[in-house]
């Protein structure tokens, strides 16, 4: 079948979807955005490609679609994607970054399509193995609260000991009722056994013992392969012809056969804003230079399981380990000889002291160390593989000892994995400049941090790329096919320079972008006031006075429901102590509250005819999806910059400055101007809204950069406000 009719098919089962939807109007906008999805999926060379037998290139084909508020994305990519996918014998993989727009696709948008599609297809929500329980560590845990003895597994972190040593007899046995309660309601099949689905999900100090984890899963050799949620989950994935999975997951499996293999299947990166700062976290690594007793731990363990299967490669392990451990020490001294004084000096900041390595040019005593951790981790890790392997092949022999051999590998695998990120660590902290390297080398970005636990001080160190897009290029956009990118914020300052240089997209012929635009009348739904204040808000003190007495002037005229966006907890915390009596039963503050508790109480006073404010923060600013009454106002502080002291940040400014190029214009303020346009989209999320937006910023219509955030933002019915 060719790519025209391919795409001609596609984009008939859309429009019957959209005619046999009741109620449903057609959108212009969101037919635009099903034809481009049609048309490059359809262009998309599929599966392997043997062009030594004479194939032609595959063809590669990515669009990058921007679509307002409004538009109805996930319809439009959905009803094509999943077409094209079922006449070409492939699959869609949907990558969202929040769980709320995953759990949308899941339970509303995608069974709504199943029914209205002439051809049937199931879908399957994918998650990281985390999310799941592990049966064999729960019945361990079950009965105790704690693992049965120290050698039968390391389910607690070791900086958790003490603070497990302290816990009070009552909570112990409160410990013991829930995991026994877990337990039991698994086996009578009253629970799935995913974390996401208890009535009320455990805190992660609670989770983290009986979750599933890679490092120590022996898979089908495992006792309890055929009770195992996670495994029963990856048998549906098997059978989907659409997965949902989150870009974390996306990018921490690629290679690894969890989710379809991107160059034989159909891919959608919805909220795909998110993708380069996701990209920049996965790639990131850090080492504990302070807590090394898990080494002795993993040491004995590889030499005790390894002599059991007779592997000779453990001969080296003591050396390795003793070396490990001796390493660990000398760089945690010599951090503190070098860096001590600037670490210490911060004691009264909010988080872990840091200190920054300008250039990522590490100091010459930290060199030759950093060499010997790495060499001896690599030495270590190669004894363990050997371990792993004499494992496997040993529970493939002798079935019948499933459970013991289980047992030994999870005991190696449980702590394997710091080892793996302990040689990582030390690998990128030691990328420099090749000799004769020009200007345009990128160094990594390279930081110490201390911090004290208890009377404990832990000194870390940590390095990550600087650049998401030469990550993405490297490791994502050389394995996928066909693929497209859709947010309501792609385009920055008007355009969508900024996001394709962050995405690994910019200057690939592959790529072509497309803006449709909302169905709102933001103009005449819509004012944008800009409130101006006399202070600088560089000026942090005298601008947040200010403003809050112009932020509680304004919110005591609010009638229903309102949103106000804070850059910073002292802000927050401010605007909070300056509330009067009459208005604090009116403000809901974000953390006081657990986040769906607060949002049902913000709406049961909407409902009821009383205002309700949300205080919130960054995470408020996106994805929170309020209509109508329950947000008719969105006040926004202060232009929400990033962080000035955020390490990747500022390593990437340093690298831009020298080689000529201006940080301000390049990075800050296109990063700024998406943050800025999510925060503004809170407002109309209906063709009926109506809504103000109030910026008591200054800076937004007073400075060049100012004009460009603005271009950046629907256009709205600018009110300018002076100072009186």
């Amino acid at each position: 079948m060719s790519q025209q009719v391919w795409a001609a098919q596609a984009l008939e089962s859309f429009d019957a979807v959209v005619s046999a939807t009741e109620g449903f109007r057609s959108r212009a906008g969101q037919r635009l955005m099903a034809e481009q999805v049609a048309r490059t999926f359809s262009s998309a060379t599929l599966g392997k490609v043997d062009e030594e037998s004479g194939e032609a290139a595959p063809t590669r084909s990515i669009a990058v679609i921007q679509a307002g508020t409004g538009v109805g994305k996930s319809l439009a990519y959905c009803a094509p994607a999943i077409a094209l996918a079922l006449s070409r014998g492939t699959r869609v993989l949907i990558s969202t970054a929040t769980v709320a727009l995953q759990e949308q696709l899941v339970n509303k948008d995608l069974p709504a399509l199943a029914a209205l599609l002439p051809q049937p297809f199931k879908f399957a929500l994918a998650k990281g193995r985390g999310r799941y329980v592990c049966k064999l560590k729960l019945d361990r845990l079950a009965g105790t609260g704690e693992a049965e003895e120290e050698g039968d597994d390391d389910l607690f972190a070791e900086e958790e000991a003490a603070a497990r040593a302290k816990r009070p007899r009552h909570e112990t046995e409160a410990r013991i009722q829930f995991y026994s309660t877990m337990a039991q309601t698994l086996s009578k099949g009253a629970w799935d056994g995913d974390r996401d689905s208890l009535d009320t999900p455990p805190e992660p100090e609670v989770w983290s013992p009986v979750a599933a984890e890679g490092a120590s899963c022996t898979g089908k050799h495992c006792p309890a392969f055929s009770q195992c949620t996670y495994y029963d989950k990856r048998k549906e994935l098997v059978g989907a012809q659409v997965i949902v999975a989150n870009h974390d997951l996306l990018l921490s499996s690629l290679g690894a056969r969890v989710l379809p293999e991107l160059d034989n299947c159909l891919l959608v990166l919805d909220e795909a804003h998110h993708l380069p700062a996701t990209a920049l976290d996965q790639f990131a690594c850090s080492m504990d230079l302070s807590r090394i007793t898990w080494i002795e731990r993993l040491s004995s363990r590889g030499l005790r399981i390894g002599a059991l299967l007779e592997v000779e490669e453990i001969a080296d392990i003591p050396k390795h380990a003793a070396q490990l451990r001796q390493t660990l020490q000398d760089l945690a001294r010599i951090v503190m000889d070098v860096y001590g004084p600037a670490l210490k000096s911060q004691k009264d900041t909010w988080g872990p002291a840091r200190v920054r390595v300008p250039r990522g040019e590490l100091p010459e005593p930290l060199i030759a160390p950093l060499g010997l951790l790495a060499a001896s981790a690599d030495g270590f890790l190669e004894a363990l593989r050997a371990i792993s392997k004499a494992l496997r092949a040993e529970m493939r022999d002798k079935p019948d000892e499933a459970k013991r051999l289980s047992t030994l590998y999870a005991q190696i695998g449980m702590l394997a994995p710091r080892l793996e990120e302990l040689h990582a660590t030390a690998q990128l902290l030691l990328q420099d400049a090749p000799q004769g390297a020009d200007r345009s080398f990128v160094p990594a970005a390279k930081w110490f941090t201390l911090e004290v636990d208890g009377d404990f001080i832990v000194v870390k160190a940590h390095a990550s790329p600087i650049l998401p897009g030469t990550t993405l290029r490297n490791h994502l956009w050389s394995a996928v096919r066909g693929a497209v990118l859709t947010s309501a914020t792609l385009t920055s300052c008007g355009n969508f320079d900024f996001f394709l240089r962050e995405a690994g997209l910019h200057g690939d012929d592959s790529a072509t972008t497309l803006e449709v635009a909302s169905p709102f009348n933001y103009a005449a739904q819509g004012t944008l006031i800009a409130a101006e204040t006399r202070a600088d808000p560089k000026n942090a003190a005298q601008f947040t006075t200010e403003m809050v007495d112009a932020l509680l002037h304004d919110i005591a005229r609010v009638e229903y429901g309102a949103l106000v966006l804070f850059t910073s907890r002292e802000q927050m915390r401010q605007a909070v102590d300056a509330l009067p009596t009459a208005m604090r039963s009116v403000v809901l503050v974000q953390n006081a509250l657990p986040r769906t508790q607060l949002l049902r109480r913000h709406r049961e006073r909407v409902e009821n005819g009383e205002p309700s404010v949300i205080f919130g923060m960054q995470s408020f600013g996106e994805g929170l999806d309020l209509p109508g009454r329950l947000c008719e106002s969105v006040f926004i502080t202060k232009l929400p910059f990033a962080p000035p002291d955020d390490p990747v940040g500022e390593a990437r400014a340093e690298w831009l400055r020298a080689v000529g190029r201006d940080p301000f214009s390049e990075l800050v303020v296109p990063a700024t101007a998406i943050r800025l346009a999510q925060w503004v989209g809170r407002a109309i999320r209906t063709e009926e809204d109506q809504a103000h937006v109030y910026c008591y910023d200054k800076r937004l219509t007073r400075t060049s950069y100012g004009q460009r955030l603005l271009k950046g933002l629907p256009p709205f019915a600018l009110e300018r406000r002076p100072v009186a």
